[in-house]
């Protein structure tokens, strides 16, 4: 399996990207998104991936975040939702706003990608919404890559803090990307974690959404 490509960008076309890694050229298929955000030819770029195996096909797909990859591999299980939807889908929200439009129940959001109609929409909210939680608790400490500089050699490991960050504080870093005010959002994570003593960050984050949703 890769997992995992550092390299060169060779090109860019309309869905995918040429990656020269030590001279063997690698075709990456990535969201537009995704494909916006990558550098011009010529520049170093690392990329997290997902080997697609079938029969006659084996593709490539790329992403900047382990949230971003954890997504298409849950997308991609949702009966009726391929590659091409995944993609669209991540495309069109970014991962962080495929975690708030999916905790909580928001189908008309998933709608709004190329592809993706109505009930497939429903069937992806009513499937991922408890798996939701888990991944977003990845966002506040699932390593993403920011400069392409500096990841040429994927030899060469990251220094990491000591201390395992608190359940709070990941619910809290996790609840910042996805757009709350730091105010509001330690406050709902600090109420519910008085009345959810022990909680893991999954439940603390599905608790604060729920409490942060607004009030129809």
């Amino acid at each position: 399996m890769i997992g995992k490509l550092s390299g060169r960008v060779d090109y860019r076309s309309s869905d995918h990207v040429m990656l020269d890694v030590r001279g063997v050229g690698y075709m990456v298929y990535c969201s537009d998104r995704t494909l916006a955000s990558l550098p011009a030819a010529g520049e170093p770029v690392a990329l997290y991936t997902d080997l697609l195996v079938r029969e006659d096909l084996l593709q490539l797909f790329g992403f900047t975040s382990l949230v971003e990859k954890e997504w298409h591999r849950l997308l991609m299980s949702v009966q009726g939702i391929g590659a091409k939807a995944s993609l669209a889908i991540l495309g069109a929200l970014g991962p962080d706003g495929v975690s708030r439009a999916i905790a909580l129940g928001d189908w008309i959001s998933l709608k709004a990608a190329k592809g993706v109609g109505p009930k497939t929409a429903q069937r992806v909210v009513i499937e991922l919404k408890d798996k939701a939680p888990g991944v977003m608790a990845m966002l506040g400490g699932a390593p993403q890559i920011h400069d392409p500089g500096d990841v040429i050699d994927a030899s060469v490991p990251t220094a990491r803090p000591e201390q395992v960050p608190s359940a709070q504080a990941d619910a809290l870093s996790a609840l910042a990307n996805l757009g709350y005010a730091p105010g509001e959002a330690a406050a709902a994570v600090a109420e519910i974690g008085g009345e959810m003593a022990g909680a893991k960050a999954a439940a603390l984050i599905r608790a604060a959404l729920k409490k942060l949703a607004p009030k129809s």
